[in-house]
């Protein structure tokens, strides 16, 4: 069996750049002068704001359209490259949700082309505990510490899809599943120990942030 690893890239990246990434997680900056910019993230220097968005430029984190005044985070592909570097979003707990929701960009992930089978909106999130230790996702299970990719675009699941979800600003990795007649979702552990579902009701603080795509082992 071809053992594949990745390589975690965590430091060298300046606190602006990781700010004005994450918030062009959220939406891209159309129409914003530098100092608009600036604001989305408390920093009152245009100058500060256009080096920084320069470097993110020529390191293929974002795109700049001058024409539209359109600035998007990109996910970060050379095409003359056979890999993909994926920001890591922080963590989620894989057992009852007790680790808080991280937006701030921890690092990259760089991980081959040829292990994923999609591009797109895409991004990382380290798992917290064991279980989960039992699905199955392309063949692997998520255990501790493994790196669990995550596409953003898809926030419908199915019955039986692996989740990213948010509940009370809390993140968790979980198997859903629809429960009808009480007109709930259910979060659904797959473990060696015992771990209780967790029922969620339409009225409740919940939201799912995607759908797990792939794991890559720790």
């Amino acid at each position: 069996m071809t053992k594949f690893t990745a390589r975690c890239y965590t430091g060298g990246m300046h606190i602006i750049q990781q700010k004005l990434l994450t918030a062009l997680s959220e939406k891209p900056f159309i129409g914003l002068t530098l100092r608009d910019i600036g604001k989305n993230i408390n920093e009152n220097s245009p100058q500060t704001i256009k080096h920084h968005l320069n470097q993110l430029t020529k390191n293929g984190f974002i795109t700049i359209d001058k024409k539209n005044k359109i600035i998007k985070k990109i996910s970060r592909v050379d095409s003359d490259s056979i890999f993909i570097s994926l920001p890591i979003l922080g963590a989620a707990n894989c057992g009852p949700a007790n680790i808080y929701a991280d937006q701030n960009i921890s690092g990259f992930l760089k991980v081959s082309k040829s292990i994923l089978n999609k591009n797109g909106d895409l991004f990382v999130i380290k798992a917290d505990g064991n279980s989960m230790n039992k699905s199955n996702i392309g063949g692997n299970n998520i255990e501790d510490g493994d790196y669990v990719v995550i596409d953003k675009s898809d926030t419908s699941p199915n019955e039986g899809d692996y989740v990213l979800s948010i509940i009370d600003n809390m993140a968790n990795i979980k198997r859903y599943s629809k429960d009808l007649k009480n007109e709930r979702a259910v979060l659904t552990s797959e473990s060696t120990e015992e771990y209780p579902p967790i029922y969620i009701h339409q009225d409740d603080n919940f939201q799912i942030n995607g759908k797990v795509l792939q794991v890559i082992k720790k």
